[in-house]
């Protein structure tokens, strides 16, 4: 004990307050964020656990039935394995075409030119309402049998054809839309780009570097970073898309683009298997869990962080 806390008479030492006693205007501000919480988003998420192991069409009680719904989803169920296939699919074209137009434009649009804002603006703008029922009819109507894209086929003398009607094509038409939907990643890498040190760019010059060493050397090193968040933002986006199936194609034609949350959602709410679908949700959920903790797992071996280089 120091001399001044023993000076300190122990009847006139300040009593810490109780614990929350100060805090009240605090949890008044929070407490309808936690509210909300629970509300719509954790007893949601338990009931949809609970559900899972039950068969339930909504409109009556529900049955526990234990693993029935996973056997049923893994061994009998073939739109399923389409659906899942769809969306695999989707994923593993839309998510690198977007990461690299991002980044391709994030790098055109890194300049102080004149009116270089509104350019970021517009090419930020299909992002904003990427995810818009609009934008999806627009779509449609653009890949449509009398659309935009098969009036200039016939112009140019070639013959157009049913984009969206055929199994080879349709759903390129929705991988097309993501990769238009790049404004949202752009700006992230464009935020990184600018906090890349000059100074590198300057003595690269100097050791006489050309602009691909550059870019290999020091702008994807640097980026990293930035490339592994929206890698991990991208890869969840792409495994729920709904919207785009939904409107422009509806899962046609054969269960091409019956993406996994367009099937959930025709089991919970057009079959009424609430069950079923919560089960398939859930593993949904554990799939994009597994593959992100792979993305962060495998991260220490390509992702550069300035602050380790010392080690």
């Amino acid at each position: 004990m120091s001399a001044s806390t023993a000076a300190v008479p122990q009847n006139k030492r300040q009593k810490r307050p109780k614990f929350g006693q100060h805090n009240l205007v605090g949890y008044l501000f929070i407490s309808p964020w936690v509210i909300a919480f629970l509300l719509f988003t954790l007893i949601p998420i338990l009931a949809s656990l609970f559900l899972s192991f039950t068969d339930y069409n909504i409109l009556g009680k529900w049955q526990f039935v234990g693993l029935e719904n996973f056997q049923r989803m893994f061994f009998e169920d073939r739109r399923f394995w389409r659906s899942v296939e769809a969306t695999v699919q989707y994923v593993v074209f839309s998510v690198p075409l977007r990461l690299t137009f991002a980044l391709a434009v994030a790098m055109l649009l890194n300049t102080n030119r004149r009116g270089v804002s509104f350019y970021r603006a517009a090419f930020y703008a299909p992002s904003i309402v990427g995810g818009s029922i609009a934008v999806a009819v627009m779509w449609r109507q653009l890949f449509g049998n009398e659309g935009l894209l098969n009036f200039v086929l016939g112009i140019l003398g070639i013959q157009g054809m049913n984009w969206l009607g055929r199994p080879e094509t349709a759903i390129w038409t929705l991988i097309i839309l993501a990769a238009w939907q790049f404004g949202s990643p752009m700006l992230i890498f464009l935020a990184g780009l600018k906090n890349i040190p000059t100074q590198l760019y300057e003595s690269a010059d100097i050791d006489g570097a050309n602009g691909f060493q550059k870019f290999l050397k020091i702008t994807l090193p640097m980026l990293t970073p930035i490339i592994l968040f929206n890698l991990i933002m991208q890869l969840i986006s792409g495994f729920m898309v709904f919207t785009q199936a939904f409107i422009i194609t509806g899962g046609r034609p054969l269960d091409t683009t019956l993406f996994y949350a367009l099937y959930i959602y025709r089991r919970a709410f057009e079959n009424f298997e609430m069950g079923y679908a919560s089960a398939m949700a859930w593993v949904m959920l554990l799939v994009i869990a597994i593959l992100t903790a792979i993305v962060f797992r495998t991260s220490s071996k390509w992702v550069y962080y300035e602050a380790d280089e010392g080690n």
